[in-house]
């Protein structure tokens, strides 16, 4: 009976001292993240393959001192002057600067997105890229060829 009961209490401290081993932290697995400086709005997602893709960039600072007050809330105040880098699908598409309104306008032709017969879904990543008061930030968005 001795044996049996010791066996028993080997096999409890082995498993608690499996899953004590089990729940160790992975430190390389965390990923730190910050948050974004500026708020971007993207208006223009799909175009037709015979017109330009016309996409319009808003971007804003957001100021958070009235949260908690449910009259002033958060206020989105445009950022002007602010150079960015467009990417598309890894190329490229130059650096445009925010108007007074904190608006870019990016326009390209298919064949500049790398189409050059653009299909109905046909997609292009777009990277809007910057930096607001020393932390830079990226914006990720996508427009697409249409149905006609």
């Amino acid at each position: 009976m001795k044996i049996k009961h010791t066996n028993k209490i080997f096999a409890a401290l082995f498993t608690l001292s499996f899953f004590l081993m089990s729940c160790d932290k992975e430190e390389s697995m965390v990923v730190d993240r910050v948050e974004s400086p500026v708020l971007i709005t993207i208006s223009g997602t799909s175009f037709l393959a015979s017109e330009p893709v016309n996409v319009t960039a808003t971007v804003y600072e957001l100021d958070k001192s009235g949260i908690l007050d449910h009259t002033v809330g958060i206020d989105s105040i445009p950022v002007s002057n602010l150079p960015l880098k467009i990417i598309a699908n890894g190329m490229a598409m130059g650096d445009l600067t925010t108007d007074a309104a904190g608006k870019v306008n990016l326009t390209k032709t298919w064949a500049e997105l790398g189409f050059s017969s653009p299909q109905a879904g046909n997609a292009v990543n777009l990277e809007w890229s910057g930096s607001y008061q020393g932390q830079a930030f990226t914006k990720l968005s996508k427009v697409q060829v249409k149905e006609e």
